[in-house]
């Protein structure tokens, strides 16, 4: 009795452990952003890991470029750009570029960035690459994708996807109808010649088009699409929260832990406004190792809403879900 009795306790204890993951998180019960110093004002980052460090790139001028040896402390470092090329003045009278991401393929590193004007969809998604990834040494490759007035979609905000098979994929998208992807040619980086299909993968939440910053990763079987949803850029007025669904191919149907597809207006819930971290978002997903981490920005209330790097771990539940912690 005693014996059946603590099998009983025991099977009872993991379906509550099991419950417990599978209920979402409540804002109260988000963790705070990991330990990280130095110039931590980054807008839209994106990380990645090589052999001298961390390479870190943000929104800003000609792309903000930080480094860092441990993951902790972060300097900065330049920009990818000493100038920016000339077509982004096309784009953006101020020449500013936003929305790096930085990743590292068959031995060169490739810089996706977006030019636009704020509010418009007049946009275009650009390509660099790298021998190091160090500032000045970025080779601008041109447009790989462009928007403009007469279309219902916006060419920004890009991330890669190299998928299971080695096909290559980019994300993107803000605002107007949500998150679109297109085929890319490796050997190039620029779209796929045979492939032209514009996929359509999410839309922002109910009554609003609000979603943008995707970031597609694989784990196990699924492929998960991280979006923020709400607003940007408002200090602590923002509304950002950061959002995943999953799909088992990298073109979708992406759903959410409730079965909700993306282009319903569904999304599960990872990290909102808490304590004084106010409109977490502006994702990107780094694997470091046999961790992932979730890298981000947002604005801190206690330093008038100076916008913030942010860094967690992900971990994954027994329902192959992220959280962060």
């Amino acid at each position: 009795m005693r014996a059946r009795s603590g099998r009983v306790a025991v099977a009872l204890g993991a379906a509550l452990t099991v419950l417990l993951w599978a209920v979402p998180a409540s804002a109260a019960d988000y963790p705070m952003p990991g330990a990280v110093s130095g110039d931590l004002a980054a807008h839209d980052p994106s990380m990645l890991s090589r052999d001298s460090g961390y390479l870190l790139m943000s929104t800003g001028g000609g792309i903000e470029t930080r480094t860092s040896t441990d993951r902790v402390r972060f300097e900065r470092d330049g920009y990818a750009f000493a100038e920016v090329p000339a077509w982004v003045y096309d784009y953006n009278p101020s020449g500013e570029i936003w929305a790096p991401d930085i990743s590292f393929h068959d031995g060169r590193y490739w810089l996706y960035y977006a030019a636009s004007t704020f509010g418009t969809n007049d946009s275009a998604i650009g390509l660099a690459t790298s021998t190091s990834g160090d500032p000045g040494t970025w080779r601008d490759q041109g447009v790989v994708y462009a928007t403009d007035s007469g279309d219902d979609h916006n060419a920004i905000d890009p991330n890669l996807l190299v998928d299971a098979s080695g096909r290559w994929w980019l994300s993107f998208g803000s605002f107007w109808s949500g998150i679109r992807m297109i085929r890319i040619d490796p050997d190039t980086g620029h779209r796929h010649g045979g492939d032209r299909t514009l996929y359509h993968l999410a839309n922002g939440p109910a009554g609003s088009d609000a979603v943008e910053a995707p970031a597609i990763v694989r784990h196990g079987d699924y492929y998960y699409l991280f979006v923020s949803f709400g607003q940007c850029c408002q200090g602590t007025d923002s509304t950002y929260r950061v959002m995943v669904g999953r799909s088992t191919s990298p073109t979708g149907p992406y759903t959410d832990r409730s079965g909700t597809p993306m282009l319903r207006n569904g999304g599960t819930e990872i990290l909102a406004s808490h304590d004084n971290v106010v409109g977490p978002g502006g994702q990107s997903i780094l694997r470091d190792g046999s961790e992932r981490l979730l890298v981000y920005h947002y604005y801190d209330a206690d330093a008038n809403g100076a916008h913030t790097l942010g860094i967690n771990l992900l971990e994954w539940d027994r329902q192959g879900w992220p959280r962060v912690v």
